[in-house]
C-alpha cells in the first residue's frame, strides 16, 4: 500500500503541467555550530523529486504499524505520517537523511525519530535509529576510543568518505534521546534503556552544563569551550531548553541537580525575551554572568539574536512542561511571550517566518514550522486561535502523508511533534 502511495505521488509530480505548482519553498536560515537547517516556507516554487540516499535504501521492511490512542486529535494524518517519514528519511540501517543538506545526517535527527517512535509505539524503528547513532555518532578519540556518551552532531560526506564532519555535540539532540530513552524503557519494560540513558545523563551534565559565580547552573548549547567565549559570557539557545525533560531526569538521576536547570530554563527564557521589543524568544542570546544581564550575541559571530526557526521550538517545549508537568511557570510564559504573535495573527491572519529584536518582520514568507510550534502553545491558553491555525495553516500544508516539501526534514518534525496532543503520553511513563 505504501509503495502504491508513494508511486502515485511520484506519478501526479511529473505528470503535472507547468501552470501547476505545488505550494513549496526551502530557505536557509540559520548557520552555526548547530547547522545550516533548511526549512519550508509558504510560497510558490516548483517541486523538485528527492534523488535516495547515496549509502543505502529507505527504510522499506516489514516493521511495526504504528497506533496512537482511538481518540487522538489529527490521529489518522499522525499516524499516516509518520508511516510516509519512516518511508522516506529513515534508511533500512536506521539512519536519518536530511536531503536539504546535501544528504546529511544529525544527532537531532535521530533523536527525533527515536522520540516520535517511542510516542507512537514503533519499537522497531526506535531501536534502529538508536542503533545507528550508536555506531556511528560515538565521539572517538585519536585512538578510536569513545571519549563519553555524547553524539557527534553532524555526520556526512567529506573529501569523498561518509562520517562524522563535525564531532562537536549539540545538547538538544542529547536530550531529547535520553528523554526518548527514559520513555522507552517505561513503555516497552526494557532497562537497558534506562542504563544508558542514565550514562548519557551524567555526560550532559559534565559536558554542557556550566555554574556561573554564584552557583547557578545553565545548559549550554554544546561544549564548553563552544559556548562559553570568555570567562564572563555564555552564549545559549532558549530552544534548547526543555524543562520537562529535566524534571524526566531528575527521577533517574539522583547524582545531580537537574531541577535546577527547570529555574534558570525559564530565567534564561524570561528575561532574554526582554531583550525583544516584543517579547519574542531568540534563536540565539548572550548572558553576562557578572551582571546577569541578557543581550544580543555579539557582531561578527554565526550566531544571531532574532526570532526564528530555533526559536519556534520554545513554544512545544514549554507547553510540554505546562501539560505533562502542570508548570504554573509554564503557563505564565507562553500567555506574556505569546501576545505579539497572537494581536499580529488577530490583525492580520499571517505571521512573518522572521522577526527581529526591534519587532519589525525582515522577511515576507511564512513557515509551517512556526505554526506547528505555536499549535501546543495555543491550545493551552487560546484554543479558538489554535483551531484557525490548524485549519487554515496546518491542516492545507500536508498532503499524502508530507508537509510542504517531501525533502523538508525539519519541518516534518516539528509540524508532528506539534500536532502530537501531549495527552496521548500515558502518565506511567512520566513517572519513576
Amino acid at each position: 500500500m505504501l509503495v502504491l502511495l508513494r508511486l502515485f505521488r511520484l506519478i501526479n509530480i511529473t505528470s503535472l503541467s507547468p501552470g501547476w505548482l505545488r505550494t513549496v519553498a526551502t530557505v536557509a536560515i540559520l548557520c552555526s555550530l548547530t547547522g545550516c537547517i533548511k526549512v519550508s516556507t509558504i510560497s510558490q516554487q516548483p517541486e523538485t523529486p528527492v534523488q535516495p540516499s547515496p549509502q543505502k535504501q529507505k527504510l522499506s521492511r516489514g516493521v511495526n504499524t504504528p497506533t496512537l490512542p482511538a481518540d487522538t486529535a489529527n490521529r489518522k494524518l499522525l499516524e499516516e505520517s509518520w508511516v510516509i517519514y519512516r518511508q522516506q528519511f529513515i534508511q533500512e540501517d536506521g539512519r536519518v537523511i536530511d536531503y536539504e543538506a546535501s544528504d546529511r545526517s544529525t544527532s537531532e535527527g535521530q533523536a527525533y525519530a527515536m522520540l516520535r517512535a517511542v510516542l507512537i509505539d514503533d519499537p522497531n524503528t526506535f531501536a534502529l535509529t538508536l542503533d545507528w547513532a550508536e555506531k556511528n555518532l560515538k565521539r572517538l578519540d585519536a585512538k578510536g576510543k569513545a571519549t563519553d556518551q555524547l553524539w557527534s552532531w553532524k555526520w556526512g560526506k567529506e573529501q569523498g568518505k561518509w562520517g562524522p564532519i563535525d564531532k562537536n555535540f549539540a545538547s538538544d539532540a542529547d536530550i531529547d534521546a535520553v528523554t526518548a530513552l527514559i520513555f522507552a524503557s517505561r513503555r516497552w519494560n526494557r532497562p537497558e534503556y534506562l542504563d544508558l540513558a542514565r550514562e548519557k545523563l551524567q555526560d550532559i551534565w559534565n559536558f554542557s552544563t556550566v555554574a556561573a559565580p554564584g552557583g547557578k547552573r545553565y545548559l549550554l548549547p554544546g561544549p564548553i569551550e563552544a559556548f562559553v567565549p570568555t570567562p564572563s559570557s555564555f552564549h545559549l539557545n532558549p530552544s534548547y531548553l526543555a524543562p520537562y525533560a529535566f524534571r524526566l531526569f531528575a527521577q533517574v538521576d539522583s547524582k545531580n541537580n537537574w531541577l535546577s536547570l527547570v529555574e534558570s530554563s525559564y530565567q534564561v527564557l524570561e528575561k532574554s525575551s526582554e531583550t525583544s521589543k516584543i517579547g519574542l524568544p531568540s534563536d540565539w542570546i548572550a548572558l553576562d554572568t557578572k551582571t546577569g544581564r541578557f543581550s544580543a550575541i555579539p557582531a561578527g559571530s554565526n550566531l544571531e539574536s532574532v526570532y526564528s526557526f530555533d526559536a519556534y521550538r520554545v513554544w512545544w517545549r514549554v507547553a510540554w512542561d505546562a501539560e505533562l508537568f502542570q508548570a504554573p511557570e509554564a503557563d505564565r510564559y507562553l500567555r506574556r511571550a505569546t501576545k505579539s504573535l497572537q494581536a499580529q495573527w488577530r490583525t492580520t491572519g499571517r505571521l512573518p517566518a522572521r522577526i527581529n529584536l526591534q519587532g519589525k518582520p525582515t522577511v515576507s514568507y511564512e513557515a509551517t514550522s512556526q505554526y506547528a510550534m505555536l499549535y501546543p502553545a495555543l491550545r493551552l491558553i487560546d484554543p479558538e486561535m489554535a483551531e484557525q491555525q490548524l485549519n487554515k495553516k496546518l491542516l492545507p500544508r500536508y498532503k499524502q502523508g508530507i508537509w510542504d516539501d517531501e525533502s523538508a526534514y525539519y519541518t516534518q518534525n516539528l509540524a508532528w511533534l506539534g500536532l502530537l496532543p501531549p495527552a496521548v503520553i500515558n502518565p506511567q511513563l512520566l513517572k519513576p
